[in-house]
């Protein structure tokens, strides 16, 4: 039996981000795949790798847990939220993002990512908080600068 892009998109996500599993990259991605991720594109498993190894070399844990799915034709799109740990202080960031894959014989074709990057950063000291990001803890507790 093969495997459904509903099941390959929850592999994507266990494999490669919370086991870290190489491989998977290049089983799952076709080599012309385009990855959007805000303005930029990356192309095929190569490209990606960059990208994962930055992430894998600047958290030293990484766990993604997979939320609702919505799928239809070649579609696939998921909710997740993840924790990562930063190596030496050990101090937990979490973020939330969604994917959507489009797939063909199998394997993704063209992906749109959408993530927390402003959350992240937020967390990690390397920008102030800000009153137009509803996510910032310090705007939710009324501390945020004016």
């Amino acid at each position: 039996m093969s495997e459904t892009k509903e099941q390959a998109i929850l592999r994507w996500f266990e494999e490669v981000w919370n086991q870290g599993r190489r491989q998977t990259i290049d089983e799952l991605l076709d080599p012309a795949c385009v990855i959007h991720d805000g303005p930029t594109t990356v192309t095929g498993p190569e490209e990606f790798k960059r990208f994962f190894d930055r992430m894998r070399a600047s958290f030293s844990k990484i766990h993604v847990t997979p939320h609702e799915q919505v799928s239809g034709g070649d579609l696939v799109c998921l909710r997740w939220s993840a924790a990562m740990q930063v190596p030496d202080t050990g101090k937990e960031i979490r973020i939330t993002g969604m994917s959507m894959i489009r797939f063909a014989s199998g394997r993704f074709q063209e992906a749109w990512q959408n993530w927390d990057m402003v959350g992240m950063m937020e967390q990690l000291g390397s920008i102030p908080p800000s009153e137009l990001y509803m996510g910032s803890r310090e705007v939710a507790q009324g501390k945020a600068a004016k």
